[in-house]
């Protein structure tokens, strides 16, 4: 019998409640199924939220076991390419084949089927006790560290706290009866900040081990100095290509020539309307250059990209942003600085790189709110 390559896991990785992994996994699978990957859902909890539902369709669905649980059985009969799965921590209904759902992503990975997944930091197992302590409550279903660490992506879905208390304040996230308790309890400002910078910490954590890795298979043994970690701002325009390359150039620059691509971040902020749009062609592109560096890619929703930009280049450690030259007209000044400018004024310790491209000047369409555009 011929060996079958284990398939590839990609989690989305959510640092509180209600930020939109499952959104996310979603509108991956109906990107991968656009582009001629089979695709099929296994398992996806919308929670009856009106534009995670409309992801679903068209999408093939493998029906769950009477129990509930996932058919790993039907799946791998089915053999797709991809199959989403979501909720890892889940656990499943007694009498199943696997008592979790990780276990049910594991199988199918063992079968060579790619599985997109999502997880919420708080579901980390070695993080169980520091979540009980920030928010009040202790996850009963836990997630070992190592299923999310030997994930091939991680890809943080990152939202402010001010923006994930309004999604609830709306009911986008908890019916209406629940979100005077809810705001006022689990997600108070200052819980939602803290598993926040926890996010972004554990993430940058497995950069590390990534790095670790890399310098194993490599056969590197030579001390590098005190860590660069590189961030470039991606806006989903085509410029992002080079400004990878500019990026990936100046970690290795940083380390005396020698390139240490896990240390090499790119984030792009999207507003809140913004989740709902399926990633551009150029963004997909960028996001397998990344991939072929070794670097990781990241998504943080706000509605103020210098601020989440900041944060997160903050929360991550880095030493060092890239960003390209703005595209903005040079009458569209007189609505206030770009986004380069302000990162630039207020990056403190941060070093700043703006790059030149070809697409400088060449405008955008729809113009930014005053003071924000790229």
């Amino acid at each position: 019998m011929d060996h079958v390559a284990r398939g590839k896991l990609r989690i989305y990785l959510g640092s509180a409640p209600g930020v939109g992994t499952t959104h996310n996994a979603l509108a991956e699978a109906r990107s991968r199924a656009e582009r001629g990957t089979d695709v099929v859902v296994a398992a996806a909890h919308t929670h009856r939220r009106a534009r995670t539902s409309a992801l679903l369709e068209g999408l093939e669905r493998v029906p769950p076991l009477p129990s509930g649980s996932v058919d790993t059985a039907a799946v791998i009969a089915r053999a797709p390419g991809t199959a989403l799965v979501d909720d890892l921590a889940r656990a499943n209904p007694p009498g199943s084949p696997n008592a979790t759902r990780w276990q049910d992503v594991e199988e199918l990975l063992e079968a060579g089927v790619d599985v997109l997944s999502t997880v919420g930091i708080h579901h980390l197992e070695s993080l169980n006790d520091v979540v009980h302590q920030i928010t009040g409550v202790r996850p009963r279903q836990t997630v070992p560290d190592h299923v999310v660490r030997r994930a091939a992506e991680v890809e943080l879905v990152d939202v402010t706290p001010q923006e994930l208390r309004r999604r609830m304040a709306r009911g986008d996230i908890h019916p209406a009866e629940s979100v005077d308790a809810a705001l006022a309890d689990y997600y108070r400002e200052g819980n939602l900040a803290a598993l926040r910078e926890l996010a972004l910490l554990w993430t940058a954590d497995r950069v590390e081990e990534s790095l670790a890795r890399y310098r194993g298979e490599h056969e590197i043994r030579r001390t590098w100095e005190a860590r660069e970690r590189v961030v470039v701002a991606l806006t989903g325009g085509p410029e992002g290509e080079t400004l990878i390359r500019r990026a990936a150039r100046v970690a290795a620059r940083s380390r005396g020539g020698h390139p240490q691509p896990s240390h090499l971040l790119a984030v792009h902020v999207v507003p809140p309307n913004g989740m709902a749009q399926a990633p551009t062609d150029d963004l997909l592109r960028q996001r397998r250059l990344l991939v072929e560096l070794g670097g990781t890619y990241h998504q943080v929703v706000g509605n103020d990209v210098p601020t989440g930009l900041l944060e997160f280049a903050r929360g991550v450690q880095a030493t060092q942003i890239v960003l390209g030259s703005s595209r903005r007209r040079t009458w569209q000044y007189v609505f206030g600085p770009g986004v380069g400018a302000i990162v630039a004024r207020d990056s403190g310790d941060i070093d700043v790189h703006i790059v030149t491209h070809e697409r400088v000047g060449s405008g955008r369409w729809p113009l930014p709110p005053p003071g924000r555009g790229l």
